[in-house]
């Protein structure tokens, strides 16, 4: 059977309230009993109660985690910034995956809620209406990590995804690449957006006309960037550079290159995007937009302590910085 509070205090002969204060480290309590109780306790095995200490302090110290897919490199370092910082600030979380599903991201949200969670961490691809509702009406403070809100209205963690396209677009066209190609994604989210527009930026900064059968459209797998770059080579004038919006379809782009005979970067320079350890164990190497994913995870978490804790929040909506790093799929000026 479960040993409860009232199992140490009888065993301790002391009260149940200098049990609940030796187990939630209040000082007011002798050495000797302290020492007693706690003896008690491991010989008893027991384990509080974490639900009803909740329900007691109104405080669960868990926070809910909510990413698309565990198994990806970009979600995987997104959460370990989460649980590093929810560590350190004492919090336990709990992990779920959403496969960018929409009915399932609500489901998860509602349970979370259920489960009396004190914060929600929150990761996903288009945030709806029902998404923004949600969010509202929770009764516990919600941040987002590299996710886009377009209404502005839930507090996030982001990067400029728009100037860090812009930029990587751009890198392409001073190495002599006239109309790079761009890998992006199916999905209408506004991060794909901004990326999207950043490219285009760039395209028409340089004076060129937008080739839209130099546009592809992948869904962030490897095996979306092998069938993109056999598209694109099948164009009459195929491009020699090509920008990927994500650094797995970018290596999916590399290998479907070298597999058609083509060399890294003398034939064509792919520039990737998220600075995952994808990135470093492709050959060539990959040149990339470094994405801070563990400190926009990291970030992320402490911007919900702050809320969860009641402090002073300066800014809502943060945009960590981010820079190019260039590889070997790149040629050096």
């Amino acid at each position: 059977m479960t040993v409860t509070i009232y199992d140490v205090a009888r065993e301790a002969n002391v009260s149940m309230a200098t049990v609940s204060r030796v187990v939630n480290g209040n000082p007011n309590v002798k050495p000797a009993t302290r020492k007693k109780v706690l003896n008690t306790i491991q010989q008893l095995g027991y384990r509080p109660n974490a639900v009803a200490r909740g329900l007691a302090s109104k405080k669960t110290t868990t926070v809910g985690a909510i990413i698309p897919d565990i198994s990806s490199i970009f979600f995987s370092e997104l959460a370990r910034g989460i649980e590093d910082i929810a560590t350190m600030y004492k919090y336990n979380i709990i992990l779920s995956n959403s496969d960018q599903n929409k009915e399932k991201e609500l489901h998860l949200i509602n349970t979370m809620l259920e489960k009396q969670v004190d914060g929600i961490v929150y990761m996903g691809g288009v945030i709806s209406e029902d998404h923004i509702n949600q969010f509202q009406t929770a009764s516990v403070p919600v941040v987002l990590a590299a996710t886009v809100d377009q209404t502005e209205t839930i507090p996030s963690v982001n990067i400029d995804y728009e100037e860090a396209a812009y930029e990587a677009t751009n890198l392409l066209i001073d190495h002599g690449h006239q109309h790079p190609a761009f890998v992006t994604a199916t999905e209408e989210t506004e991060m794909n957006n901004q990326k999207y527009a950043g490219y285009l930026r760039a395209i028409k900064e340089n004076n060129n006309e937008v080739k839209e059968e130099r546009i592809i459209k992948g869904d962030y797998s490897y095996d979306s960037g092998i069938e993109a770059i056999e598209q694109l080579i099948a164009l009459e004038n195929r491009p020699t550079a090509v920008f990927v919006a994500s650094d797995e379809m970018a290596l999916g782009v590399i290998h479907g290159a070298q597999d058609r005979g083509l060399d890294i970067p003398n034939d064509l320079e792919v520039f990737g995007f998220d600075n995952t350890r994808l990135a470093t164990m492709v050959r060539p190497t990959l040149s990339t937009i470094v994405q801070p994913m563990y400190d926009i995870g990291a970030v992320a978490m402490r911007l919900l302590t702050k809320y969860m804790n009641k402090e002073e929040v300066t800014d809502q909506s943060i945009i960590l910085p981010h820079r190019m790093i260039e590889r070997n799929s790149t040629k050096s000026e």
